[in-house]
C-alpha cells in the first residue's frame, strides 16, 4: 500500500503541470492528456524505478516528450501519405432509398434488426448470427422470416413509409 500512497502523492502533486506541458508539446488538450495518461501509466507500472529516481518528475516529463514525439512521427507519416495520395473522395449524401430502409430498420424490433443487418449487410452466414447473438439457427432464420416480413410491409406503397417518405428525405437535407 505504501507504493500506491507514494504515487497517487505523486501524481496529485505533478499532474496539472504535466497536463501542460504535454498541451505544449502536443497542441492539443485531448492528446495531451492522453499523452500524459499514458506516461503515469508507465510510471506506475515501473514506480519502484520511477520512486528511486533522483527526478521522478524529470522521468515523467521525459516519457511524456517521447511520446508527443513519437505522435508527431506519425502525424508526418499520415501527413506525407496524403500528400502522395490526395485526399479522400467526399462521401454522397445517403439517397433517398438508403434514408428510408434506415427509418424502416428502425421501426422493427432490435433482435430482428440486428439479425437483417448481419445477414444482408454484413453478409454473414445464419449460423454464424446464431453463435454471435446466442440464438439457435432456427431462431435466426425466424427472424430473418419475420424481419423480411415486417420491413416489406413498412416499405410497401401506401405502408407506414409512405407517409413519412417526404418528411424523411427532406429532414436529412
Amino acid at each position: 500500500m505504501r507504493d500506491s500512497d507514494a504515487f497517487d502523492e505523486f501524481y496529485r502533486a505533478t499532474s496539472a503541470r504535466m497536463v501542460r506541458y504535454g498541451y505544449a508539446m502536443v497542441g492539443d488538450l485531448g492528446d495531451a492528456q492522453d499523452v500524459v495518461q499514458e506516461a503515469y501509466t508507465r510510471a506506475w507500472r515501473h514506480w519502484r524505478t520511477v520512486a528511486d529516481h533522483p527526478a521522478p518528475e524529470a522521468w515523467v516529463r521525459l516519457t511524456v516528450n517521447r511520446l508527443a514525439t513519437d505522435r508527431w512521427r506519425k502525424i508526418s507519416g499520415w501527413r506525407a501519405a496524403l500528400v502522395r495520395t490526395g485526399p479522400p473522395e467526399p462521401v454522397a449524401p445517403p439517397g433517398e432509398t438508403s434514408v428510408l430502409l434506415a427509418g424502416a430498420l428502425r421501426q422493427i424490433p432490435m433482435n430482428l434488426r440486428q439479425a437483417v443487418v448481419l445477414h444482408y449487410l454484413y453478409d454473414m452466414p445464419v449460423a454464424d448470427i446464431a453463435a454471435e447473438t446466442g440464438a439457435a439457427v432456427g431462431t435466426v432464420t425466424s427472424w430473418l422470416r419475420r424481419a423480411r416480413l415486417e420491413l416489406a410491409a413498412i416499405l410497401a406503397p401506401g405502408g407506414p413509409a409512405a407517409g413519412k417518405k417526404l418528411l424523411e428525405v427532406n429532414d436529412v437535407e
